[in-house]
């Protein structure tokens, strides 16, 4: 098992961070299917979108829909147990990108649509999960040189856009979902406005374990209602099969194409801001100090999910941001939460009879549910501005012009679809792609590059109460909050430098 981190207690003795606690059994289970609840729609839209596009068959469909649960459970488990100096060892549920949607459809496309489309694709999604895996491997200096690209400022703006491009997916689906006949309905809205009350009267309540499975509850019981009322259709289940085995290279062997290997690394580039923003976010959450070498693992585990991924008939893997809200809301902390998650993925990726059931939650009540993750996710990036000086002209400039870049593609989509050439189309036709791409350059053209460790220089002097006062840091850069700054403290928490981990590789001080 991963090294589990020790800090001092007030009477000296060693006491496990909340973030390596293994709960009971039946907690584990229930906090990790209510992982997958949340996650379940946004896992499984990627592949419906991308098949539709590429006009694959119900079969074919159904195929990529259990490869990308498959694969999402063991990069997720990767990511959260970690493999030597792999996964960032935080509870993080990997989940194939939003960012490459549009431009695996142009890639497909130009390959002639098909099941040929998909081995073009899986060409450029595991070429550019073999650099991504690489580029998390450069030496320490030239990877912290690499992230003074993302100080607070930047890696803020990208989770807020995050959320904030996330919220219209929740209320599209609390509307029936995109493209269906009765989209808008009002009774769909109920539905949403019911599941999303009754989450919010048990967080209200206050209770720490009905708080911790709000979500679940709230899907649980809005399925209930509408099956009563005659709205959850189950029919599906008995139509699929007992058991789905995933196999490498199902569709054929890959194809390696150029220009679309060219377009899958702009992808893994924001997905890595992606990453990287979420990671610090969930530090934050759970009290858990993050530095260089933790994005390095997390980096890392996406890259090497995404190879897998395109091995095993998926999409570009990246840290999923709406169960980084989820564990903002239901205060549960341990990485093995997200552990159990992986091993319920991995089972519904292998019985497509169990992935339909999950399936049959009707769109409102899941809309409901997820408009309040999503706000979740953008509050947390919020929370991660707030360490940043927005007195300071050039720092707000650099959020504000960012998020209307974010909002661009869904305000004005016709500038996409019919005055833009498709190839670079399917590139910026992306609210996050757009919003983290101003808000590296905006940063870069006001403030320069950070200093070194930016992220934990500007960490506020309180962490949660879960978590000790951080260790003395370098002084804070130009957009870190200014006034009185915390003494030199002790890290109970912190590692020597180099200490080996569980498998013997040395951690590398940031």
């Amino acid at each position: 098992m991963a090294r589990v981190a020790a800090r001092l207690s007030a009477d000296g003795e060693q006491s496990t961070h909340p973030v390596d606690e293994v709960l009971p059994v039946p907690k584990l289970a229930l906090y990790g299917f209510q992982h997958v609840l949340a996650f379940y729609a946004g896992a499984v839209i990627v592949p419906i979108i991308v098949g539709g596009a590429l006009k694959l068959s119900p079969e074919e469909l159904v195929y990529l829909i259990n490869a990308d649960l498959f694969t999402c459970g063991i990069a997720s488990i990767v990511q959260a147990w970690g493999i030597g100096r792999i996964g960032a060892r935080l509870p993080l549920i990997q989940g194939v990108t939003f960012t490459a949607v549009s431009p695996m459809i142009a890639i497909g496309l130009g390959a002639g649509g098909g099941t040929a489309a998909l081995l073009v694709i899986y060409g450029a999604v595991i070429t550019a999960g073999i650099a991504t895996f690489a580029f998390a491997w450069l030496p320490a200096k030239a990877f912290r040189a690499v992230m003074r690209l993302f100080p607070p400022v930047v890696t803020g703006t990208v989770i807020t856009v995050l959320g904030v491009v996330l919220l219209p997916v929740g209320l599209n689906d609390a509307a029936g979902g995109l493209g269906s006949p009765d989209f808008g309905d009002p009774k769909h809205f109920a539905y949403a406005g019911g599941t999303m009350l009754f989450i919010l009267v048990l967080m209200k309540l206050g209770r720490p374990f009905l708080s911790s499975i709000a979500i679940l509850l709230g899907l649980v019981g809005g399925t209930a209602v509408a099956f009563l009322l005659g709205d959850a259709k189950f029919g599906s289940v008995s139509d699929a099969d007992w058991i789905g085995i995933t196999t490498p290279f199902h569709f054929g062997a890959p194809q390696f194409e150029w220009f679309p290997i060219v377009l899958m690394l702009i992808v893994m580039l924001i997905t890595m801001v992606e990453t990287t923003g979420d990671t610090y976010a969930v530090g934050d959450i759970v009290g858990k100090e993050v530095d260089s070498e933790t994005v390095a693992r997390a980096l890392r585990a996406d890259g090497a999910a995404t190879a897998l991924g395109g091995v095993l008939n998926s999409f570009p893997y990246v840290a999923f941001a709406e169960n980084v809200g989820l564990v903002r809301m239901t205060k549960v902390k341990s990485r093995f939460v997200v552990v159990a998650a992986g091993v319920f993925m991995i089972i519904l990726g292998l019985l497509p009879k169990a992935a339909a059931i999950v399936a049959s939650v009707p769109h409102g009540v899941l809309g409901g549910a997820a408009t309040v993750m999503f706000a979740m996710v953008a509050l947390a990036g919020i929370q991660t501005l707030a360490k940043v000086d927005l007195k300071e002209e050039k720092n707000a400039l650099v959020v504000g012009v960012s998020l209307a870049f974010a909002l661009l593609p869904a305000t004005v989509p016709v500038l996409f679809k019919e005055h833009m050439d498709p190839d670079l189309s399917s590139l910026l036709n992306s609210g996050v792609t757009l919003g983290a791409t101003a808000a590296i350059v905006l940063n870069l053209v006001f403030n320069g590059l950070a200093k070194d460790d930016a992220h934990t220089a500007a960490l506020p002097a309180e962490l949660p109460a879960q978590a000790s006062a951080p260790a003395a840091r370098p002084s804070a850069p130009a957009d870190a909050p200014t006034g009185p700054k915390a003494g030199p403290k002790t890290e109970p928490d912190a590692e020597p430098d180099a200490e080996p981990d569980a498998e013997g590789a040395p951690t590398p001080a940031s």
